[in-house]
This record gives structure tokens, C-alpha cells and sequence, in this order.
């Protein structure tokens, strides 16, 4: 399982610590340019290392050079994915709030055609829904998330994309009900393709939205019930800690983060305690956008 590193995109800090090890790690859009230091803070050292206006003339180049490959050679994988890179490296060196519609729309052309040629990689149509939605294309975006999901059902990049988009939309009732959905057809799911749903996952997301919306009952409950599911599993015990700690629970809260550390592998430990420690913040919500540390390969 990998961590996500950047942070959701709704204010949250339930899943910030839960959802990093339910095992999903969807490669965001927006997230080249979220943690990269604006470009006039980027100066050339002494060991020769570029200007920004250099970078930005050589990646301009590259851009063309792939450009030219693919007016011969329209579905020429390897120029798609270097000139997607390219077009998010040119993103990274603007500030945020300098990033307009235009900007991610040249990214969204060579993502449609990586995911229309690459149906079974779904990081693409993540990628892709989460670049239309970033341009405020809603109805684009859930349409991508649910051309994944009326195949693969259990895609947990999939689901969480589409669970942060109705949370956006203040629709935590659709979030929760496609959740429940997903749960209720698991078992069968998981006979015609063993694994294809991890149901202790998709408990914590669903938790994670009703912790949201402060039902804490139903959180716990669905926490709980996935700790039946898998005693062993470290994630759900880790979600109800931090589901206790939220609510000032801090002693209950302690015995349950102690028991995530025993359970969970050993690079997940300092995490925990470190979540253990931390302060409490307001409003916990439901959805990540990880960071990018490069396109699919």
C-alpha cells in the first residue's frame, strides 16, 4: 500500500490518517503544482542546475518535439505520456492561483486518449475526472469515474474520486448510498473475481463520509463492523481512534490507537502514534486528492 501525500480536497481530518492505508494511491491532476515552490523562487546554483526560464524553454521544446510525433503517430503511447508530463511539469511552475481552465485542459487531451487506449489502467480516468472536475466539469468527471466503476465496481481510486465529487457537491446521501451499494454486492463480487472488492476498505470510506457528517454512531458502528470483519486489520481500529480522539474521547481513544500500532505493519507505526498525538481539528470530511510523483508508467 502506498500513502497518499498531498491532501484531500475537501477540508478533512478524519481521512487524511484513515484512507492513506486503505491501499489506494490515485495519482492527482492538480497535485503537480500544489507542493512545488513558485518558479521565481527557483535559482540556478552554482553546480549549474537551470534557470526556471530555462526549464520552462526546455520543456516548451520537449512539448513540441512530442506534439510533432503525434501528428504522425496519434496513439504513440510513449509521446502521449511524455507530452502529458511535460504539460504537468510546465503546470508545476506556476502558482496556484495563477493556473487557469486553459492550463488543464491541454493536460485533459492526452489523458482522454492514455484512457481510452488503456481501459484496464484506471489511474488514467481518475487522472482524467479529477482534471475535469478541477474545470469545474462535474457531470464529465462522474461520468469518468463511473465508466470505471460500471466494470470494476470495487476500484477503490474510483470510488473515492466519485465519494469526493458528491461531497463536493454536498450530496453525502449519494456518497453513502453508493458506498452501501458497493458493500452489498462484495460477496458476490468477490466470487466471480476473488479480491476484486476490499470490503474492509470501502467500511472505512463509508465510515469516514458518516463521520463527516458528524453521525458518529453510524461511524462507529460501521467501524466496528469492519473490525469483525478483520480483527487483524490495523485500518478500521485506526479509524475509530481517530473517530474517538475527534470526539474528545482521548482515553478510549488511546487503548484503540495502541492496538493500530501493534497490528499495523511497521511502516504505518509512526504514523499512528504521531496521529495519536496530534491535536484534534473541526469538520472531518470524506475524500483525498493524493499528490503526484509522476503519470502511470
Amino acid at each position: 500500500m502506498s500513502q497518499p501525500r498531498n491532501r484531500w480536497i475537501v477540508q478533512i481530518v478524519l481521512a487524511v490518517a484513515i484512507l492513506a492505508f486503505v491501499g489506494v494511491s490515485v495519482i492527482p491532476i492538480i497535485g503537480a503544482f500544489n507542493n512545488t515552490p513558485p518558479s521565481n523562487q527557483n535559482t540556478a546554483s552554482t553546480r549549474g542546475t537551470l534557470t526556471s526560464a530555462d526549464q520552462k524553454s526546455k520543456l516548451e521544446d520537449e512539448v513540441r518535439g512530442y506534439e510533432l510525433v503525434l501528428q504522425r503517430e496519434p496513439e504513440n503511447q510513449t509521446a502521449l505520456k511524455g507530452l502529458l508530463q511535460a504539460r504537468l511539469q510546465l503546470l508545476s511552475q506556476k502558482e496556484k492561483s495563477e493556473v487557469k481552465p486553459a492550463d488543464i485542459q491541454v493536460v485533459i487531451e492526452p489523458l482522454e486518449k492514455l484512457a481510452k487506449l488503456n481501459p484496464e489502467q484506471s489511474e488514467y480516468s481518475v487522472l482524467l475526472a479529477q482534471a475535469k472536475q478541477q474545470i469545474g466539469d462535474r457531470e464529465g468527471a462522474a461520468q469518468a469515474y463511473r465508466s470505471i466503476l460500471s466494470t470494476k465496481p470495487g476500484d477503490l481510486k474510483a470510488l473515492q474520486g466519485m465519494v469526493d465529487l458528491l461531497i463536493s457537491q454536498q450530496r453525502p446521501e449519494a456518497a453513502i448510498g453508493l458506498l452501501q451499494e458497493t458493500l452489498s454486492k462484495a460477496a458476490q463480487a468477490n466470487k466471480i473475481q476473488p479480491g476484486s472488492v476490499d470490503i474492509v476498505a470501502v467500511q472505512v470510506l463509508l465510515g469516514s463520509v458518516h463521520a463527516s457528517q458528524k453521525r458518529y454512531d453510524q461511524a462507529s458502528s460501521v467501524y466496528d463492523q469492519a473490525i469483525k470483519k478483520d480483527p487483524k486489520d490495523f485500518r478500521p481500529v485506526m479509524a475509530k481512534a481517530m473517530l474517538l480522539k475527534q470526539q474528545g474521547k482521548d482515553a478510549d481513544a488511546k487503548l484503540l490507537f495502541d492496538s493500530a500500532a501493534a497490528l499495523a505493519p511497521a511502516q504505518y507505526k509512526d504514523v499512528i502514534k504521531k496521529a495519536a498525538t496530534a491535536s484534534p481539528l473541526p469538520n472531518p470530511a470524506a475524500s483525498p486528492t493524493p499528490s503526484p510523483e509522476s503519470t502511470p508508467k
